[in-house]
């Protein structure tokens, strides 16, 4: 397993190895040690390697991530995970601002608290969050799945699309056009895999609400209504 140790090691030179990747390359499977808060560390790689990096991160963490799966053992600064487009994110501790922003799919696990702006603008990614999320969470939210398993801040699901957000705790105020959905078979359903896709064990679907958007503040078209 190639160990890359950013305390001595350019992280130019992590990025270009996982960039750079030959076809049919069987060492798949990498080391970070001390991140150091480094920026934008294993962004945007797009084969199916497995990263594990040993500490905290700053900024941009696996943006724009096509196929890798990612762990985080420590906190992640703002951005993380980003446009993601396939794969997987996993952060043991705490994620700041705007994890998971404009993400197009793959999965983000936050073990720990998500700060302000999770989700914003999600367009087809799963969020999974152990703890609580920040205000603004989720704003013009398109598609895709956000649950939270503890409590949300100010103004949820502000100008929300078509996202579905599930919470287990309270929270704090909906934003515009966000209203309280019924919980139906499907929901729960969905619901079960994402709690067990991220590892969350002892918690019951039935224990969420769901919410999604009132479909004030956009054109609804009824011959899209499958899509909605």
């Amino acid at each position: 397993m190639p160990v890359f140790d950013l305390s001595v090691t350019p992280l130019r030179e992590l990025n270009s190895a996982l960039h750079g990747l030959p076809a049919g390359a069987n060492d798949l499977a990498f080391e970070v040690v001390n991140p150091r808060g480094h920026h934008a560390v294993a962004a945007g790689i797009d084969a199916s390697v497995t990263v594990d990096i040993k500490g905290s991160v700053g900024y941009y963490c696996a943006g724009m991530n096509d196929g890798g799966h990612v762990t985080v053992h420590g906190s992640a600064g703002p951005g993380v995970a980003e446009n993601m487009m396939s794969g997987s994110v996993v952060i043991e501790g705490d994620a700041s601002q705007y994890a998971g922003a404009t993400g197009r799919g793959g999965l983000l696990v936050i073990k720990g608290n998500a700060a302000s702006r999770c989700g914003i603008s999600m367009k087809g990614i799963d969020i999974v969050v152990h703890g609580n999320i920040g205000h603004m969470s989720a704003f013009m939210g398109q598609s895709g799945h956000l649950v939270v398993l503890g409590d949300a801040g100010d103004a949820l699901g502000d100008s929300l699309y078509e996202a579905k957000l599930f919470v287990r705790g309270s929270v704090k105020s909906l934003g515009a056009d966000c209203i309280e959905k019924e919980m139906r078979p499907e929901h729960l359903e969905k619901l079960s895999e994402l709690l067990e896709k991220a590892g969350v064990r002892g918690v019951r679907p039935e224990e969420f609400k769901r919410y999604g958007s009132a479909r004030k503040l956009y054109n609804f078209n009824i011959d899209n209504a499958d899509a909605y």
